[in-house]
């Protein structure tokens, strides 16, 4: 369906071109035919350069689309890279970044968790910023505050490990998963309703309309956004980065 928009505008245009051209033409008895009949009997003999005229038209937009985006993780590499208020795991001090936005309740974002670990097991110059980005629920907000109020007790991992394996995420379990890693839950609750973290949660949400990021989990390494967790991608990502980095 998306293609037959763009092939109906076409063919609208070609077809106004035609009896513009048409009507340009002086009517005689004999002689070539008119512009506009010349243009509409190309057409009908080949088909195929409506189908090519797309294609060209969809690769211009998509290319403008990409050129845009690397604009867009440029201007906010640092917002991106360096909030000193996101997590980073793996290596801090790595050559090469990952940011992941995720969402707690998110099914592919906790699928991608045990494989984010081996990522950064072999590969130990790579630091990976945690975009807290709850889109989901409510509850997902509520994991989102609970795992920054953790930061601030210096127990942020292994909360963020245990409240995306959790299955049933709600109210109750994001609790039991605090108390569980040594959080105090009074000071954390003092911490998860504070405006700071509010801000937190509010500034990732501009920067993920800024860039494009509508879904979870999104990547973004370099000048590259990975929607969804596709190893190949981001592994092949990664290497350019590093070499990147090395040059």
């Amino acid at each position: 369906m998306r293609r037959l928009f763009p092939a109906v505008s076409l063919i609208a245009a070609l077809a106004l071109t035609a009896a513009a051209c048409g009507q340009a033409q002086p009517t005689a008895a004999a002689g070539p035919a008119p512009m506009g009949d010349q243009i509409r009997n190309y057409i009908l003999e080949h088909p195929e350069v409506v189908e090519e005229a797309i294609t060209k038209l969809q690769q211009k937009r998509q290319a403008a689309a990409d050129a845009q985006l690397r604009q867009a993780l440029a201007d906010n590499r640092a917002k991106l890279e360096h909030d000193p208020r996101d997590y980073v795991a793996g290596n801090p001090n790595g050559k090469v970044t990952l940011v992941e936005f995720f969402d707690y309740r998110c099914p592919y974002c906790k699928a991608s968790l045990p494989e984010l670990e081996k990522l950064l097991q072999s590969n130990k110059d790579v630091r990976l910023v945690l975009k807290e980005f709850p889109i989901l629920s409510p509850v997902s907000e509520s994991a989102s505050r609970a795992a920054i109020a953790a930061k601030a007790q210096g127990r942020y991992w292994p909360v963020h490990q245990a409240l995306l394996k959790e299955k049933n995420l709600d109210e109750a379990a994001i609790q039991r998963i605090l108390k569980e890693n040594g959080v105090n839950v009074n000071q954390a609750a003092q911490v998860a309703t504070a405006q700071p973290t509010s801000k937190l949660i509010d500034d990732t949400h501009a920067l993920a309309r800024t860039t494009g990021v509508t879904g979870t989990p999104a990547f973004v390494i370099g000048d590259k956004m990975i929607a969804g967790w596709v190893p190949d991608d981001i592994e092949a990502a990664i290497k350019q980065a590093r070499a990147a980095a090395a040059a």
